[in-house]
């Protein structure tokens, strides 16, 4: 998406915010219906007056070259995600400008130069068909991957067309499964069939123009309606929880109330469902060892949980238990899950750490990974077959590098890293402490020349 559109999306935004008071109407109305020729008109007005004011900027065309170099540059760090037993990346550059989904093995992908493989070329299949194709990933079939459903979005909205594609014959499958454009989602119950919200035709969508409707779609029959949700929500699709084998043990319904709010249901061996009580403001962050890992938005305090507590809840009872609660200087920011491990990427005083969880006899425990203090680290991505996981470093100084780890050993290797942008080795950053007037420690990082003498 260019800045000249984001531009155009914050001016609709701020005038749809500025419109009169709630009692009147809404003068801008009419840009709800972003697809109407006054509506696109109007865009592309205030794109206009954005491009005046910035492209005559002097420093405009240099900050774009620059910002563009980087953007393309052939020597960043190629973004992994677990593809079966390889891995895959999409990668885009000065020739391939809508980009490549490729693959590379496990061994070759952690060497200097990986050898890779491509798996669909993003311009060819623009050119050939006329379209614009924006790649918004893949859905696969675990634990091979073999099977996958590709996003297409032709422009790069929030319709996509979902298309079957096998990464073996690295083509998509002649009569396989094929969705027009709209704004749906997909889960692979076995290869033959999938859970599918979607626009189903009149009275499908939601107000906000989300399904809430969930088939069962066999291969060559129609779908079956298996989950309902409410039109006057912002939507519903399917989750699937999978064993360390990739079968599926739990299919997870949910609802989304509103955009920071959802409602789960259970579909039982009977196929009935059944609500988790789970509160409305938590985010699911993977399936481990039979329990959702959930971390919490809101008090629970009908279990004793607080906001922000990290939590293991098993659907089928819905016992729950703590695996962790940030103390006064640390804030969970992401957690993952491995086939036998829970990944917990927090910050204790705006430093980075990793720990890794395991859940024994005795409850969960934690390793915390032997990383510098001063890092900003961020979980790249996890295999759910395997105790195999990514993770990328960085500071004000250091380059990004991107780490190889092995969740059940503990195990962790650099494996690739971003050349310096600039020369920092006569810097030093520091961490100090600011003190409020209640008496709260605020901490802030000083980047400073090393030399440099601290005379106020």
């Amino acid at each position: 998406m260019s800045l000249r559109f984001l531009v155009a999306i914050a001016a609709v935004a701020l005038a749809v915010s500025a419109a009169a008071a709630p009692s009147a109407p809404d003068p801008f109305a009419w840009l709800e219906d972003i697809h109407s020729p006054r509506a696109l008109a109007w865009v592309e007005q205030q794109n206009a007056r954005t491009a005046a004011r910035l492209e005559t900027d002097p420093r405009y065309a240099v900050y774009h070259r620059e910002a563009l170099a980087l953007l393309t540059a052939e020597d960043r760090i190629p973004q992994p995600t677990f593809l079966g037993d390889d891995i895959g990346n999409f990668w885009q550059d000065s020739v391939h400008t809508k980009g490549l989904w490729r693959r590379a093995s496990f061994a070759s992908y952690n060497s200097p130069a990986p050898q890779w493989e491509t798996l669909l070329d993003l311009d060819a299949l623009s050119k050939a068909e006329g379209k614009n194709w924006i790649f918004k990933g893949a859905t696969c079939l675990p634990p091979e991957d073999r099977l996958c459903l590709v996003r297409l979005s032709n422009g790069g909205g929030d319709a996509v067309e979902l298309r079957e594609f096998d990464t073996r014959a690295k083509a998509f499958v002649p009569g396989g499964f094929r969705f027009a454009s709209a704004k749906q989602s997909a889960a692979w119950l076995d290869a033959d069939t999938l859970l599918l919200a979607r626009d189903f035709g009149p009275g499908t969508l939601t107000t906000s123009g989300y399904p809430y409707i969930v088939k069962q779609v066999k291969r060559g029959q129609p779908g079956v309606e298996v989950f309902h949700g409410d039109p006057k929500e912002v939507g519903a699709g399917a989750e699937l929880l999978r064993g360390p084998n990739g079968a599926v043990e739990h299919v997870l319904f949910r609802r989304s109330v509103r955009t920071f709010e959802s409602r789960y249901w259970l579909l039982l061996p009977d196929g009935s469902q059944r609500a988790l009580d789970l509160p409305l403001k938590t985010d699911v962050r993977g399936y481990v060892d039979r329990r959702l890992i959930v971390s919490l938005n809101e008090d629970w305090p009908a279990r004793g949980f607080t906001a922000g507590d990290l939590i293991a809840y098993e659907p089928l009872t819905g016992q729950a238990e703590l695996v962790f609660r940030p103390g006064p200087t640390q804030t969970v920011n992401d957690a993952a899950v491995t086939q036998n491990r829970l990944l917990v990427e927090l910050l204790d005083n705006v430093n980075g750490a990793l720990d890794v969880y395991r859940r024994g006899p005795d409850g969960w425990s934690a390793k915390r990974l032997p990383l510098p203090r001063g890092l900003a680290i961020t979980l790249v991505s996890s295999d759910h077959q395997s105790d195999r996981a990514y993770i990328a470093t960085e500071s004000f100084l250091e380059p990004t590098s991107l780490w190889s780890l092995d969740a059940a050993t503990g195990g962790l290797a650099k494996v690739k890293s971003l050349p310096p942008r600039f020369d920092a080795t006569g810097d030093v950053t520091e961490q100090h402490f600011a003190t409020s007037k209640d008496g709260t420690r605020i901490p802030y990082w000083l980047v400073r020349p090393k030399g440099m003498k601290p005379d106020g």
